[in-house]
């Protein structure tokens, strides 16, 4: 009987929790107080104090936070805001919305993050801002995006939905910037039993932007002086996320251990491992290795019950949606070749040392056996061609 590892297991951590949990969520219930409130207010002091910044503002969403983060800094149409194309669509969907462009720029090949000495040359009159993406749990390389950015009198608007708690020469996500970007979606390593956001920010001019456009950009109630909208994070998500923030630090750890005794074990291969710049704190939301065979691998694991996952498999310039900004294959090379080698391996805090053996000692037959999976190279050749129709500009309807 095979071992099943999940990519995230969700129970496991609610059972290290679960009182407190629980009693949480009853508090809200007997309160009657679902939206914003109290809970909302303690969890917006104490993120923001974790973050090192003044102001935390609870929205719905990750997505959101980035979305009214644009608003608060006048982003609108025809701006052009610089971000990479290796990230989660909402990075640049957010800027689409409202009616700017966002401009790409390639990624560094060892951390994936954007590449900071490419961005100057994509600056024009029309750049407004530039969202930095903290992918995998590891902060961009904020020095020299910061120095271009005050040169150019741009925003800085750092995308952390994967990085709460990661450090860069000290300073946390988030708080670098002129304003940062949180996610609380269930698998982030603090999550919530449901969507959720928030930003934070230093600036109190900003805040209070934020705080008016997540209410319908209503102060006082019914009064509208700005078009907003309703993006306001929920008292129950706030009170689970309270609960865990005080384990985030030990979650992390375990986190970096995982990852470490990962390093250790693959060590030797031909599996490239994460690569964690020198002032980086990395909090590892994912593992990421980069394989050959990718797409094989994932089948050879999926059929022995081990759950991993491809972030990202499209970057996002080669996305259907963004063909008309004429940057398909071959744009943003490093970005590509990424897209079509990098899996997330199971790395949450649970996760035993014995379990990474396995999962290890897995991978390693499958690159020491080809015959062993001769059986499956038609079905997975099939997919494979499928994904490349989706990488050309204009396919069509992506494979589901």
């Amino acid at each position: 009987m095979n071992i099943t590892i999940p990519l995230v297991d969700l129970k496991a951590q609610y059972e290290t929790i679960r009182d407190e949990i629980n009693e949480a969520i009853q508090e809200v219930l007997a309160s009657q107080y679902f939206i914003l409130g109290p809970k909302v207010r303690e969890l917006e002091e104490k993120v923001a104090d974790y973050c090192g910044v003044r102001y935390g503002i609870g929205v719905a969403s990750g997505s959101d936070a980035l979305l009214l983060s644009l608003m608060a800094v006048g982003v609108g149409y025809g701006d052009e805001v610089i971000t990479t194309p290796f990230t989660f669509f909402a990075t640049a969907g957010s800027v689409s919305r409202l009616g700017a462009t966002p401009v790409f720029v390639d990624i560094d090949p060892g951390t994936y993050n954007i590449n900071p000495h490419l961005i100057e040359e994509r600056i024009t009159e029309k750049t407004k801002a530039i969202i930095p993406v903290h992918l995998y749990g590891q902060c961009a390389d904020m020095d020299p995006i910061l120095e271009v950015a005050a040169k150019h009198d741009l925003y800085v608007i750092e995308d952390s939905a994967q990085a709460i708690g990661a450090r860069y020469k000290g300073r946390k996500a988030g708080s670098m910037g002129h304003l940062g970007c949180l996610s609380f979606f269930p698998t982030k390593n603090l999550g919530g039993y449901g969507d959720g956001g928030m930003v934070v920010t230093d600036d109190g001019e900003l805040a209070e932007k934020i705080r008016v456009l997540r209410a319908h950009g209503s102060k006082p109630k019914y009064y509208h002086s700005v078009v907003g909208c309703n993006s306001r994070l929920d008292a129950i998500q706030a009170a689970v996320l309270l609960v865990k923030l005080n384990y985030l630090d030990q979650w992390n750890e375990a986190r970096r251990r995982n990852a470490e005794n990962y390093d250790r074990l693959f060590a030797g291969t031909d599996v490239v491992t994460p690569y964690a710049a020198e002032p980086n704190y990395h909090i590892y939301n994912q593992y990421v290795i980069r394989v050959s065979e990718r797409d094989e691998l994932q089948s050879f694991l999926k059929e022995r019950d081990i759950s991993t996952a491809v972030y990202y498999p499209v970057p996002l310039h080669m996305q259907v949606c963004y063909s008309k900004l004429d940057c398909g294959r071959g744009g943003f090379c490093e970005s590509e070749e990424a897209a079509m080698g990098v899996l997330a391996l199971p790395v949450y805090p649970e996760l035993t040392g014995g379990r990474q053996e396995f999962i290890s000692r897995l991978i390693g037959e499958f690159y020491g056996d080809p015959d062993d999976r001769r059986n499956n190279r038609g079905q997975v050749q099939a997919r494979r061609e499928d994904t490349k129709a989706a990488f050309t500009v204009g396919a069509g309807t992506l494979p589901q």
